[in-house]
């Protein structure tokens, strides 16, 4: 291999650019002599002196060379990909993996796992794992679901979805619920707290010190809520908290009230009181539905903010941090938007319904 030494022109921007790289002591090796050499070459130096200052071979001065001359400081800053030496795994190998993944299970386990998969392929786990990246499989992770079976969930849905949606005018929207056998647990050490590179310990034994239930009224609208602790939450109960609501919600207006189907909520005392107060009206979620109730997630930020870390010598200690929690709450509140309609959710039931009756069907 024949050149004549080459002459460059190295402007005052790629020059400065150059000449911090070279001399930065965090970049990488490769990157400080391929700037050696385009340095070096603009500066006049031939062919034979770079590859003594750099250690390179002629051929390898030459291609970096060229390189910036085609590319410029950004084409010394990249590698040219390379094949990889190893063959990648056939089509039919991934169709395998994923058929198995998908409709068997392993003989002595219920789902599969990387390990398991790649014996029984024989691949490695590696290029399991990248396998199911790629069809978006992930058998380790299972979800919960349900669907109702009530035979007026439409009925409900459209009527609950109405109310959150397009509420009606000079009327209340509040969801009602009962978060029942709130433990009060003290815990038998105390934790240590936060530092760096430790995360906050809590004992995982107890004292329980009694339960409390809460009763939450959450207005779609604004966000507020109306609570209040009691040490059951029975039909006595629950007619005292609706004396509550009728105290805090100024007359004449309606209120809806949207519940899930505990029996405590029907009762004849129940009902004889709401005949006595027709402005109540209640909306009742479907069964196995009490997600569409929007009073559970408020009562999941609750716990998870105030309830599940926190540890109490009493139930009255308990009780004092909720009304707390309540308090603050009210004085910024924030509704939670509900979003989806109701042919939305009517469409993934009757979607899930027909699935139920495929797999049942192929039994």
């Amino acid at each position: 291999m024949r050149r004549s030494d080459i002459c460059l022109y190295l402007g005052p921007a790629d020059r400065t650019e150059l000449e911090a790289l070279r001399t930065n002591r965090n970049t990488p090796r490769k990157l400080v002599w391929r700037a050696g050499i385009v340095l070096a070459t603009a500066d006049g130096v031939g062919t034979v002196e770079i590859m003594r200052q750099t250690g390179m071979s002629k051929p390898t001065v030459w291609r970096w060379q060229e390189r910036y001359l085609d590319e410029g400081v950004p084409g010394l800053k990249r590698d040219k990909t390379r094949p990889s030496r190893v063959p990648p795994l056939p089509r039919e190998v991934r169709l395998k993996v994923i058929a198995k993944t998908v409709r068997e299970t392993p003989p002595n386990a219920t789902h599969w796992s990387r390990a398991t998969m790649a014996e029984a392929v024989g691949i490695s786990p590696s290029s399991v794992g990248r396998i199911w990246a790629d069809a978006g499989l992930k058998p380790h992770v299972v979800k919960g679901f349900k669907v109702s079976n009530d035979p007026m969930f439409e009925e409900k849905v459209t009527e609950i979805v109405g109310l959150y949606l397009d509420p009606p005018d000079r009327a209340v929207v509040l969801c009602v619920d009962e978060k029942s056998q709130i433990q009060a647990l003290d815990r038998t050490q105390p934790g240590l707290p936060l530092k760096k590179g430790r995360a906050a310990t809590m004992t995982h034994d107890y004292k329980r010190h009694g339960t409390t239930t809460l009763f939450a009224a959450l207005d779609v609208k604004s966000g507020l809520v109306i609570g209040e602790c009691m040490p059951r939450h029975r039909a006595k109960e629950f007619l005292s908290f609706l004396r509550r609501i009728d105290r805090a919600v100024k007359k004449p207006r309606d209120i809806h009230l949207v519940l899930d189907n505990y029996a405590t909520h029907k009762t004849p005392e129940v009902q004889a009181w709401l005949e006595k107060h027709p402005r109540f009206k209640l909306h009742f979620t479907p069964t196995s539905a009490s997600w569409m109730n929007l009073v559970e997630r408020f009562f999941a930020e609750i716990t998870a903010r105030r309830i599940r870390r926190g540890s109490y010598s009493s139930v009255d200690d308990l009780e004092d941090a909720i009304y707390d929690y309540l308090l603050q709450h009210n004085v910024k509140p924030k509704p939670f938007v509900w979003s989806k309609s109701a042919d939305d959710i009517l469409t993934r039931e009757r979607r899930a319904l027909d699935a139920l009756d495929q797999i049942r069907g192929n039994r």
